[in-house]
């Protein structure tokens, strides 16, 4: 049975120097799920590889939050070629 865990949001972006907006953003688009605890916000670390690309797309390639979506959306279509097309 897989324990999960909880990072903090601010943790987080100290840890990897980026804006809280950014995660705000992310979640606002629904890429990234935030779980609230006690008006703290935190990530589940599953999900904090796939943030961490968020990260490179946005910083490095400087890709806005929009085109992240439609990233990410094409890399799930090649991972899982069997899954049928969505209008989004």
């Amino acid at each position: 049975m897989k324990t999960a865990y909880l990072v903090p949001v601010e943790t987080f972006c100290t840890y990897h120097d980026i804006e809280i907006d950014f995660i705000h953003a992310l979640q606002e688009n629904g890429l990234i799920e935030v779980t609230e605890v006690e008006d703290e916000g935190f990530l589940s670390g599953e999900q904090i590889p796939q943030l961490e690309k968020f990260i490179r797309f946005h910083y490095e390639l400087d890709i806005n939050v929009e085109g992240i979506d439609t990233v990410a959306y094409l890399l799930g279509r090649i991972e899982d070629p069997a899954s049928k097309p969505t209008c989004r």
